[in-house]
């Protein structure tokens, strides 16, 4: 159904009024729970994936044990809402000199209405030392990645007390630091499951608010994604080079949408146009390379001095990834952000798919999609192309499966659909096409 009842407004330069986002339980998180989880973590010494498995108070297998306990421990406190899983492999490598089972902890909290469209939130719990292939020596591992773990935890306290129409994962992934491998278990289960997945918060070091220089920043966090899809093939370069796109992959419009929930988490997002930080990776990496909508959460001042060392002191230099460097209040408004997030996205329908436009040679354009099931009415975006943000937008029927934008010509700006939900729900943004498509490859 095409529509053009809204040009008056257009040609006016009215904008209808946005609805109300939906509410979501940012004040039940606790920062002296998410203190308690990563004491807790802490206390096993080393969560190196090399470490003893089998020990019930020291290494990765104590450390995995216990978390899959507190993530069942709050499944029976909602009724048995959270399926816990502990997928696993076995892998070897440059650092995985010995045959290593790697294992995954998840808690699956079933949607009520679309249970195959899945939103998940990740962190690593495996630490490590200076030395990759150290498995003995104490990594607390108190911030990397103690802190994500902690909020991945807290996360499912806070929203298993809620239904969602999507599917929530909390998933807890190790191998991390031994070449992102429980990220590639992630999108290997993923893909096995047939899940839909429309969106991923990869947190990976988010609980600190002091960077090596000595600048103090606890009111922003850095969300990164990537410019261009990881899965593009060359022929969809082509493409995309000469139409545009190259700032609107999926995983860039849920950066947005991430930023979108800023002022509920009560902290400032700061957009970073790129996959991660400079010549570094997360378990992000391997979701976007299995063509699923994925950003990382990283914390705005990096402590160098707290990663990836062995823990001494210098003069007068501390080194370590110890408890003492993790800001609580801090860390708990990272964790907020993820859970307005996470209730926004799995409240709202489904991004629409099979988004395209046209409009070449002509004042008008058009936009056209498919229908999305439980969507109340679908939003028209659109920005001028040097613009980081959606500026301008048209709300359609719900009946509606395209809609013509009188006057707003094609060649001058970027162009977006989103559905609406009750509630004052909304998807994230689609950018037409191939580049911005949600839809992971089959």
């Amino acid at each position: 159904m095409t529509i053009r009842a809204t040009t008056a407004m257009l040609l006016a330069g009215l904008a209808m009024p946005a609805l109300a986002a939906p509410k979501a339980p940012v004040a039940a998180v606790s920062p002296i729970q998410l203190r308690w989880t990563i004491e807790n973590l802490v206390s096993f010494g080393t969560r190196h994936s090399l470490s003893d498995p089998k020990s019930e108070t020291r290494g990765i297998g104590a450390a995995r044990r216990w978390a899959a306990a507190q993530l069942a421990t709050i499944s029976k406190a909602c009724g048995d809402c959270l399926t816990i899983e502990t997928p696993a492999y076995t892998v070897s490598g440059a650092r995985v000199p010995v045959p290593t089972e790697i294992v995954n902890v998840l808690a699956i909290q079933r949607g009520t209405g679309d249970p195959d469209r899945v939103i998940i939130m990740s962190a690593h719990i495996d630490s490590r030392n200076s030395d990759p292939l150290d498995a003995r020596g104490d990594a607390p591992g108190a911030n990397d990645d103690g802190s994500g773990t902690a909020a991945v935890i807290e996360a499912a306290r806070v929203l298993s007390k809620q239904k969602f129409p999507a599917t929530i994962v909390y998933a807890v992934l190790s191998g991390e630091e031994q070449g992102l491998l429980g990220g590639k278990l992630l999108a290997q289960t993923a893909k096995a499951k047939g899940w839909r997945v429309e969106a991923v918060l990869n947190n990976d070091i988010i609980g600190n608010s002091t960077g090596s220089s000595g600048a103090k920043d606890d009111r922003t966090v850095r969300v990164f994604s990537e410019g261009t899809r990881a899965t593009e093939t060359p022929e969809q370069a082509n493409r995309r080079r000469y139409n545009g796109g190259e700032v609107d992959s999926p995983a860039r419009n849920l950066a947005r949408f991430v930023e979108g929930q800023s002022a509920a988490a009560g902290i400032k997002v700061d957009m970073v146009y790129r996959t991660d930080r400079y010549g570094r990776g997360g378990d992000q990496v391997p979701m976007l390379e299995a063509g699923y909508p994925a950003v990382r959460i990283t914390e705005a001042q990096e402590n160098y001095d707290r990663q990836h060392q062995n823990i001494r002191t210098e003069g007068s230099r501390a080194y370590g990834d110890v408890l003492g460097g993790v800001d609580f209040a801090y860390l708990a408004k990272v964790t907020r952000l993820n859970v307005a997030t996470l209730a926004a996205l799995a409240t709202a329908p489904a991004a629409p798919a099979g988004v395209s436009i046209e409009g070449q040679v002509s004042p008008d354009t058009t936009l056209k999609w498919q229908p999305v099931t439980g969507a109340t009415g679908y939003r028209i975006w659109w920005r001028a192309t040097s613009a980081p943000k959606w500026q301008f937008f048209r709300d359609v029927s719900p009946y509606a499966t395209s809609a013509v934008l009188p006057g707003v010509t094609i060649d001058s700006w970027f162009f977006g659909v989103s559905a609406l939900g009750a509630g004052g729900s909304a998807s994230p943004v689609v950018f037409p096409g191939e580049a911005g498509a949600f839809a992971a490859p089959k």
